[in-house]
């Protein structure tokens, strides 16, 4: 590759989920003030989305996620990319949900709604007690819904590496159909390998119809060890956001570190045909920063 080729690589977007999933983390609850100062050395940092809570769960969250959206959403200030961070609130597949994560984030200059349905088998039938087709319906109704809000729209088919691929396809369909801008592949439980992770990935870009329409992403939990291959594995089929964690923190093992994806495509240019916004000098401040506030 040429010494400037770099300008020609796409750029992996850095979805953060620090102050959503990370503060998930037994013992890692944060207060207001101290979610807003992360917040904005997540912007310092080159952060492209900040997944800033979950509003629904609590007026403490929804009053946490509204002010970052406010005070932090704005700041352009030290930006590779020289757009604000996108704030990111997260819901169930249901009105109430969504509706109240757009109350929280609208005032952001640049603001997504984040919405999630479980779709593998055993979710279904024991978690959420529905069959695929009510499945699919919820879907349909609940993006539409978010897009009728606002046109940043995410959704995650929880528990997607233990879902029937098929049945994937024709999910994640409908919710382009519906409006969804972006499609994101969890690894819920920590479950699969790089190889079946990619596989996945791959299948999935290939055989959605309106799969070119979307930006497609990956959220890895840590559980055997292999969230940050995995997400490597899937940003090499063709993944262009990765959902990401400082420190790794996260539930049981922890979510895929932001420090380890940002620096292996840094690190390892030939073998990444991405590039980034994050600016890596100020990942140990940022780190250094998550570790005190959680005392993790």
């Amino acid at each position: 590759m040429e010494e400037d080729g770099v300008n020609e690589k796409e750029t992996l977007l850095i979805f953060d989920t620090t102050l959503r999933d990370g503060e998930q983390s037994p013992g890692a609850t944060l207060i207001v003030d101290e979610k807003l100062e992360i917040a904005r050395q997540l912007s310092r940092l080159g952060v492209d989305i900040c997944e800033a809570g979950f509003p629904i769960t609590s007026p403490g969250d929804f009053e946490a996620v509204r002010r970052i959206a406010a005070e932090v959403g704005p700041l352009t200030e030290g930006r590779k990319s020289g757009k604000p961070m996108v704030i990111a609130g997260l819901a169930r597949a249901n009105r109430a949900d969504i509706q109240r994560a757009y109350d929280a984030v609208r005032v952001a200059p640049r603001h997504r709604i984040h919405t999630f349905l479980a779709t593998s088998d055993i979710h279904l039938k024991h978690k959420l007690k529905i069959d695929r087709e009510e499945c699919i319906d919820q879907v349909i109704e609940s993006v539409s819904f978010a897009k009728s809000l606002c046109e940043d729209i995410e959704f995650s088919p929880e528990d997607a590496g233990r879902s029937d691929p098929e049945f994937l396809v024709q999910v994640l369909e409908q919710a382009i159909k519906a409006g969804a801008t972006t499609l994101n592949i969890p690894d819920t439980v920590g479950y699969t390998t790089p190889e079946e992770f990619g596989w996945l990935i791959k299948y999935l870009i290939d055989n959605t119809p309106g799969a070119d329409q979307v930006i497609w992403s990956t959220h890895c939990h840590n559980d055997l060890g292999m969230a940050t291959a995995n997400t490597l594995a899937g940003i090499g089929a063709g993944a262009r956001q990765a959902e990401v964690t400082l420190n790794g923190i996260g539930e049981r093992a922890g979510n895929t570190s932001l420090e380890e994806v940002v620096m292996a495509i840094k690190t390892r240019p030939n073998q990444f045909d991405v590039q980034t916004n994050i600016d890596s000098t100020q990942i140990v401040r940022t780190s250094h920063m998550v570790s005190t506030y959680t005392g993790m």
